[in-house]
């Protein structure tokens, strides 16, 4: 199989989601390209293709469509700030063409109108009394709001004249047909001197509401962001570098290399990711974490980017900088997820696709039906706009987008990554939860609590005999080994051997000597002693054992414990208050798992499983219907992640676990898995009300805006009443895509 390479863009000239559909139909038609998904709320176009594909075949076919395209650059401060002073640049350039705009608007509406509402008007600008002069001055106050807003009409007659029709060519043909009948009878008005029905106001009012509504719909999109840019401000500009002679110099962050030392002052942000080398101080990891208190931090500990130095002072030895900083990687997770796709978008992205043509033809056959049943041309005139100017899927393509963007924001604001718009779907059809032991229910860091020696055997070379062994493992139990024996001196070992399942051995003076579970000692030692049964009563309290043997001859036993984390009972009550299943699924002793399970309020353990049938079990629970999500830290969880419906990482776990989860819980706390959880249900139930809400808004609109009411003794739908409801559509998806911001937990 070739290896497929995968570009970001971003997109220039969308206004609506039949323009996504059209750019994604566009360059999945091209050859080599496996997936191309376009995201209208980000204005940006994820693409997957061969490599003799080039990004600028990707552009040029963007451009053919009748829009731009460039390749996306890597999220920095500099960039973000530059785009931020743009688009304010740009929505305060559309601000002030849409308040003249609607200055012009009222007025042509008070010279074609006021007399009818009862306003004074003057004799001249009557057109009822003076339909000569009224009937030109109306065109002439038009003439500046189709100026203002002539990017709309220009953007809506590229993609008339590209076959590919969009919100802004219903504007512009509706309009256009009002605006059309309105000089034509101007001219008739002229050459007669009677008066002729006009709709002067009706096109002047419905692109300048449709420019407020674009306004309003663009500013409160930017707030969607809120997130990601936050995000990147934690880092600092300038960074104090420390010298060779242990002065201070400030410099720019990005002139920090892996390896240089920095000083870090009381209150100021940590610019990279480094070590301390020396001094002490307290540091808000909140916006990273989620978590509120202060972690301290002192020589040989890790800081990290963003994270901001509370009390003390530090010198530090920078390991990561620029875009390998764990916040530049965040950034990139976010701006990641925020930018893709859901499965749920799919069906209002097939919708979109053939919205706008479908709408054309409904508002074309419909005036022809009701000027070919008699009506006036008038009439059939406000049914054609009415219909063009109502039905626009701007609702449609945003309902999804902007909820995502917004959802996956706040998840990172509480220390929560979710890597795409299918993670945060998934994970709000979970009913099965399944809990790795070590690391995710309990602290990940054990410590011995019982050693036990055979007769004759001290209990200090129990520990010895074990710590030699353990020198050579990389795991939590055999760190405690060596903490427990630091004093000792260890054996020389040869031969070591590790034994997935079943623990190791190594080669002490000759003799092998085993440390594992009681399955490696039936096997490889004995299958009688006395401390079998002492290691019973310690597994009924929740410590994991390990035996040491050699040959025939039982040494001792080790007894662990790895204390629970304080919110794991909690967060396993929260997650059954939530309809939740939980099951505990563990490589440690059946009796070891049940007791520590029976504190946590786990019914279901699932023990003694070798690491590679972890993802057997996964596999096996999803055979039985369930949605299962995976959590774990390890890299022996990792299988077991990629397979789940969703993989959730604890944020402390391996970079092959967290490379595997879809969602990654950066404070290592359970009860962020309950936040996730909640979170994807309140987003999922968000982008349901958005996507209702648009389909109904279509479906009730359109019929009105076709004269229905008008059989039943109601009014007809003005166009001006249609512009109004099609760019309040659009604003009421952003808007309540915005409400998860306040979402409490």
């Amino acid at each position: 199989m070739k290896a497929m390479q995968k570009d970001d863009f971003s997109i220039e000239g969308m206004v609506c989601a039949s323009c996504a559909q059209t750019i994604e139909k566009a360059v999945s038609n091209l050859d080599g390209v496996e997936d191309a998904a376009v995201n209208l709320a980000t204005e940006s176009m994820k693409v997957s293709h061969a490599e003799k594909l080039t990004a600028t075949d990707i552009i040029q076919a963007v451009k053919d469509a009748g829009y731009d395209a460039k390749v996306s650059q890597a999220l920095s401060q500099a960039q973000v700030a530059a785009k931020e002073q743009a688009t304010a640049k740009r929505l305060q350039q559309k601000r002030t063409a849409m308040i003249w705009a609607l200055v012009f608007a009222v007025l042509l509406m008070l010279v074609a109108m006021g007399s009818m509402l009862g306003l004074p008007v003057p004799h001249f600008l009557d057109s009822m009394h003076a339909p000569k002069s009224g009937a030109l001055i109306q065109l002439l106050l038009v003439l500046p709001i189709l100026w203002f807003g002539r990017s709309y009409l220009i953007t809506g007659a590229k993609a008339l004249y590209k076959r590919h029709p969009n919100m802004d060519s219903l504007v512009l043909v509706g309009s256009g047909a009002a605006l059309i009948y309105s000089v034509v009878n101007t001219v008739n008005t002229w050459l007669t001197g009677v008066h002729y029905s006009l709709y002067y106001e009706a096109a002047g009012m419905i692109i300048a509401l449709v420019m407020l509504g674009k306004y309003l719909e663009d500013s409160s999109k930017q707030k969607t962001n809120f997130a990601l840019t936050s995000l990147l401000n934690l880092v600092p500009k300038k960074a104090l570098l420390v010298l060779a002679d242990g002065k201070t110099k400030e410099v720019s962050v990005s002139d920090l290399k892996v390896g240089d030392k920095f000083l870090v002052q009381a209150g100021q942000s940590i610019p990279v990711d480094g070590k301390v080398l020396s001094g002490q101080t307290s540091v808000d990891e909140s916006m990273l974490t989620g978590e509120s208190l202060p972690l301290t931090k002192t020589v040989g500990d890790q800081v990290v980017a963003g994270t901001v130095s509370q009390n003390g002072q530090i010198t530090c030895e920078s390991t990561r900088v620029g875009s390998q900083t764990a916040l530049a990687q965040i950034v990139n997770l976010v701006a990641q997820a925020q930018g893709s796709k859901a499965p749920i978008a799919r069906l209002a992205d097939k919708i979109s696709g053939y919205f706008v043509p479908v709408i054309m033809v409904i508002a074309f056959i419909g005036a022809l039906a009701w000027y070919l049943t008699g009506s006036s041309l008038s009439f059939s005139l406000t049914i054609f706009v009415s219909v063009l100017v109502i039905a626009c899927p701007c609702a449609l393509g945003l309902a999804t987008p902007t909820a995502i963007m917004v959802g996956t924001g706040k998840g990172a604001s509480e220390g929560i990554l979710f890597k795409n718009g299918t993670a945060l779907e998934q994970a709000a059809q979970i009913q099965t939860v399944v809990l790795d032991k070590t690391g995710t229910l309990t602290q990940g860091k054990p410590s011995v609590t019982d050693v036990l020696g055979a007769a004759g055997i001290k209990t200090t070379e129990v520990l010895r005999f074990a710590a030699s062994l353990e020198f050579y493992a990389k795991h939590p139990l055999a760190h405690a080994i060596l903490v427990a024996a630091k004093e000792q001196a260890n054996f020389v070992v040869k031969n070591f051997e590790t034994l997935p399942g079943f623990g190791i051995q190594g080669e002490i003076d000759g003799k092998m000597y085993f440390l594992g579970n009681e399955k490696l000692m039936h096997q490889a030692v004995t299958t009688e002693s006395e401390l079998f049964l002492q290691a019973e009563q310690l597994k009924a309290a929740g410590k994991t054992v390990m035996f040491l043997g050699v040959k025939a001859q039982m040494l001792g036993v080790i007894a662990v414990q790895d204390p629970l984390k304080a919110d794991s009972r909690e967060a396993v009550q929260q997650l059954h208050s939530l309809g939740l299943e939980t099951i505990m699924l563990t490589g440690d002793n059946t009796k070891t798992a049940t007791a520590i399970a029976q504190q946590v309020g786990i019914k279901n353990v699932i023990s003694e499983v070798l690491p590679q049938d972890k993802a057997q079990v996964i596999q096996e629970l999803q055979e039985k219907g369930k949605h299962v999500a995976m959590v774990g830290d390890g890299i022996n969880d990792a299988p077991a992640l990629a397979l789940a419906d969703v993989g959730v990482a604890i944020g402390n776990g391996t970079d092959v676990a967290i490379d595997s989860a879809d969602i990654v819980l950066m404070n290592s706390d359970l009860s962020s898995l309950v936040k996730a959880l909640k979170l994807s249900q309140k987003t999922m139930l968000n982008i349901k009300e958005n996507l209702f809400w648009a389909f109904f808004y279509n479906c009730l609109g359109i019929p009105v805006a076709l004269g229905v009411l008008t059989f039943f003794g109601g009014p007809l739908l003005d166009p001006m009443i249609a512009a109004a409801c099609m760019s309040l559509s659009s604003v009421s998806v952003v808007l309540n895509a915005l409400r998860l911001n306040r979402v409490k937990f």
